[in-house]
C-alpha cells in the first residue's frame, strides 16, 4: 500500500466516508454490460442454487435449481444459463471493422500489411465480488468439456449444443480476468476498491453491500456505521438485511428458509416450487441493485485517456476467440504447456507494467503515489542550454535545469521519460545535481526532439515550464522471444509427442471441478 493509499484510509476512518483513490475511471465500463449475480449450494463446491442475469437491471432473468442435488435440475440450470448468455456474447462477433497489422510471410519470412477482421465492440460481465469471477472459471471448466448427444450418442447425461459452447467463453472470460487491467470480466467490488479507499479492510470490501455503504452511505449514517449495518443487520426472522451472495448464501437463511423450503418441493407440495424460487429472488434482488448501483457510481467517472486501447486489447481477443470457435478448434486444456504458461505469464507482466505506468500517466492522484515513492518527479525548469552531442552527425542534446521538491530515486545516468503533447515519449538522462543542491537537477534530453540539428517547437521545455519525468517506462515491453512447443526442453515437459506415441504425461484426472 502507498502512501498516498494509506493517507486516504486514515482519512476515510476520520471523514466516516470512502475518499477518492483516483481522479478518473481507469478501467473500462460497457455501455450495456451484462450482469451475472450467482449463488451456490453451502456443502457442495460449485452446486448452483440460482442465478440473475441480464442486460436490463428492472428485468432480469432468474434461474433456479430447486434441489441442486438432482443432476438433471443443475444440467437444466446450466441449459439455461447458457440461452440467457450466448445471445449477449454472440451479438458482438459480427459487427466488425478492420484493423493493419503486419504478419510474416511464409515465404519470404519479411514483415508485411495484411488488412485483418476486429471486432468493433466487445462484451463485458460484471459479477458481485472476486468470488463470483472465480465461480466463472468454476462454470467455463465444467462446461466446456461436456460431450452432447452427437459427440457420444451413449453418454451419460448429454449436453445441449451451447452448453458447452458457453464452457468455452466462460474460460475465456476467466483467463482474460487474470490480464492486468482487461475488462471482458469484471467484479463490482475490484472496480470500486480501485477508485475509492475505505476505513476497512481489504477483506470487507469483498462485502459489496459494505463497500458501497463507506462509498455512498445513506442519509444520516456515517460510512462505519452503515457498513456495519449491511454486514450484519437482520429482521425480525433472523435474516440478514443484506445478503451476502458471495455466491454462498447466509448459514441462517440455509437452515431456516432454504431447507424446509427444498423439503416441501421434495413432497411435491402445491406451490412449492413458486415459494422456493421468490425465496432465492429475495438472496440475489439486493445483491443485483447493489452492483448496478455500482456502475451508477463508476459512469460518474471520466474515462481515463489509456482505457480505450486497453479494451482493443481485450476487442483483439474476443475476435481471437471467436475466430477459434467458428472454426471448430476443440475447447481450451485443463493445463497449459510449458511455453503457452511462460507466454502467459510474460504477457500478464508486461500488461502489469503497462497498467501502472497507463494509471499514473492518466491520473495525478496515481503519479503523486509515485512521485512519494521516488519513481517520478516534478518541478519547474530554470535554465535550458543548448548543446551538441559528439560523433560524425551532431545532434541537440539541451540541457535542463529544473527545481523541485520531490525526492526522486537518481544515480547518475538514470534513464528518464516525459510525456509530450502529442502522445510520445521523451528519453533522457540524469547528470547531476546543480550545484551540489537535492532540489535543483540536471537533465539531458536524448531524443523526441525531430531528426534535425534544430530541434522541433515544443519538444524541448522552456524556463518556468512545469514538468514530469519518470524513472519508469511508459509503455514497457515484454521479454525475449520463447521457444515453440517443439523445441521445449525436456525440463519442462519436452517437445509434445509425435502422432501415435505415447503422451509425456498422463492427462489431469478428473476433478470435482469437472462436474458441478
Amino acid at each position: 500500500m502507498s502512501m498516498i493509499e494509506t493517507l486516504a484510509r486514515m482519512e476515510a476512518v476520520a471523514a466516516g466516508r470512502a475518499q477518492p483513490r483516483c481522479t478518473v475511471r481507469h478501467r473500462h465500463l460497457s455501455e450495456r454490460p451484462l450482469v451475472l449475480v450467482p449463488l451456490t449450494t453451502a456443502g457442495e463446491a460449485g452446486a448452483p442454487l440460482g442465478a440473475l442475469v441480464g442486460t436490463d437491471r428492472d428485468k432480469p432473468a432468474l434461474l433456479v435449481v430447486p434441489q441442486p442435488r438432482d443432476r438433471d435440475l443443475r444440467f437444466a440450470f446450466l441449459a439455461e444459463l447458457a440461452d440467457a448468455m450466448l445471445p449477449y456474447v454472440d451479438g458482438f462477433a459480427d459487427a466488425v471493422e478492420w484493423e493493419e497489422r503486419k504478419e510474416t510471410d511464409p515465404e519470404t519470412g519479411k514483415k508485411v500489411p495484411v488488412q485483418v477482421e476486429l471486432c468493433a465492440d466487445a462484451p463485458q460481465l460484471l459479477v458481485p465480488s472476486t468470488a463470483g469471477i472465480d465461480y466463472v472459471r468454476l462454470l467455463g471448466r465444467s462446461m466446456r468439456f461436456r460431450r452432447t448427444a452427437e459427440q457420444e450418442p451413449e453418454a451419460p447425461y448429454p449436453a445441449p449444443p451451447h452448453v458447452p459452447l458457453l464452457g468455452r467463453w466462460l474460460t475465456h472470460f476467466g483467463e482474460r480476468a487474470r490480464v492486468p487491467g482487461s475488462g471482458l470480466l469484471q467484479s463490482m467490488t475490484g472496480l470500486l476498491t480501485r477508485h475509492w479507499v475505505t476505513g476497512q479492510s481489504a477483506l470487507e470490501d469483498q462485502h459489496l453491500g459494505a463497500l458501497l455503504a463507506w462509498i455512498d452511505p445513506p442519509g444520516g449514517l456515517s460510512g462505519r456505521e452503515a457498513a456495519e449495518r449491511a454486514e450484519s443487520a437482520r429482521d425480525a426472522d433472523g435474516q440478514l438485511r443484506c445478503p451476502p451472495a458471495g455466491p454462498a448464501t447466509d448459514p441462517a437463511f440455509d437452515n431456516r428458509l432454504l431447507a424446509p423450503a427444498m423439503a416441501r418441493y421434495d413432497a411435491g407440495l402445491p406451490g412449492a416450487e413458486d415459494a422456493l424460487r421468490d425465496l432465492v429472488a429475495s438472496q440475489l434482488r439486493p445483491t443485483w441493485d447493489a452492483v448496478w448501483h455500482g456502475v451508477d457510481l463508476l459512469r460518474a467517472l471520466p474515462e481515463g485517456a489509456h482505457v480505450a486501447d486497453r479494451f482493443k486489447r481485450d476487442r483483439w481477443s474476443y475476435t481471437a476467440h471467436r475466430d477459434r470457435v467458428r472454426a471448430g478448434e476443440p475447447p481450451q486444456p485443463k493445463r497449459d504447456d510449458a511455453v503457452t504458461a511462460a507466454q502467459k505469464l510474460s504477457a500478464r507482466e508486461t500488461a502489469q507494467a503497462q497498467l501502472d505506468a497507463q494509471e499514473a500517466l492518466d491520473d495525478p492522484l496515481v503519479m503523486a503515489g509515485r512521485r512519494l515513492a521516488g519513481e517520478a518527479f516534478e518541478g519547474t525548469v530554470t535554465d535550458v542550454e543548448m548543446a551538441m552531442s559528439e560523433g560524425r552527425r551532431p545532434m541537440p542534446r539541451p540541457l535542463v535545469t529544473l527545481e523541485t521538491a520531490d525526492l526522486p530515486q537518481l544515480s547518475r545516468g538514470s534513464r528518464l521519460h516525459r510525456a509530450l503533447a502529442d502522445g510520445k515519449t521523451q528519453p533522457a538522462e540524469f547528470l547531476a545535481y546543480a550545484d551540489g543542491e537535492p532540489g535543483r537537477l540536471v537533465v539531458r534530453l536524448t531524443g523526441g526532439m525531430g531528426r534535425g540539428k534544430t530541434p522541433e517547437p515544443g519538444s524541448v521545455p522552456e524556463p518556468d515550464d512545469a514538468v514530469c519525468w519518470t524513472l519508469f517506462e511508459h509503455a514497457p515491453r515484454g521479454g525475449p522471444e520463447l521457444p515453440d512447443p517443439e523445441d521445449t526442453p525436456w525440463t519442462h515437459g519436452g517437445p509434445p509427442p509425435a502422432a501415435g506415441d505415447a503422451p509425456n504425461e498422463t492427462p489431469d484426472p478428473v476433478t470435482a471441478e469437472d462436474f458441478l
